[in-house]
């Protein structure tokens, strides 16, 4: 294959992730819906982060893995954005002062430096229940086994036996990490692990 075919490839492949990045972005600015009460402020600190950019990574990966086996992504798109959800969650807390204290997140002040640690961790929080909420509602609409399976598999990869454990182990590394094995296992488990699951989650939903 010649260097015209590559570049081809990656111009063909770089339109696809745009494309699919919009995709997610128009889904997301609609599942957030603000309101007049007394919580409202919760709905912005939510959206602040979920529509602030970021290379949407893990959607569109659950999205590619989908579109391998079926056309048709309006299926996948809602589990698409529950990883975005949980994702964007992550990183709020991340950057609280009690994890890695960083006050800038994609050139923006990060939550907590916007609306107070306390909003901060509620939209965090926030964040999480509203993946699930709207994954269970997606899977139910669907009714099919598929979903139930992928939500299963993406609650595991963001838990204690995911995301949730390497960040304790980033948090421990310190102290505790001597060895390259041992920085492996860390980032296996809080990077690596939802973007398996991205993958995993996308095909197990084409069946």
């Amino acid at each position: 294959m010649g260097l015209g075919h590559l570049r081809e490839d990656s111009m063909k492949f770089e339109i696809w992730f745009k494309e699919k990045v919009n995709i997610v972005d128009e889904y997301l600015s609609e599942i957030i819906k603000e309101k007049d009460n007394p919580q409202k402020i919760i709905y912005e600190a939510m959206n602040y982060s979920l529509l602030s950019g970021g290379k949407r990574l893990r959607p569109v990966l659950l999205i590619g893995s989908y579109e391998l086996f079926r056309d048709d992504i309006n299926k996948a798109l809602p589990f698409a954005c529950v990883m975005e959800m949980i994702h964007t969650y992550s990183l709020i807390h991340d950057d609280l002062p009690a994890m890695d204290n960083d006050d800038y997140r994609r050139g923006k002040l990060s939550n907590h430096k916007k609306f107070g640690e306390a909003n901060a961790i509620l939209a965090g929080d926030a964040l999480l229940n509203k993946a699930f909420e709207t994954g269970i509602e997606a899977a139910v609409c669907s009714n099919s086994e598929n979903s139930l399976k992928a939500l299963k598999i993406i609650a595991k990869s963001s838990g204690t036996e995911g995301m949730i454990g390497g960040q304790v182990a980033d948090m421990e590394s310190a102290v505790n990490i001597s060895s390259i094995e041992e920085l492996k296992y860390m980032y296996s488990l809080k990077t690596g692990a939802i973007i398996k699951s991205s993958v995993m989650a996308g095909a197990i939903l084409a069946g």
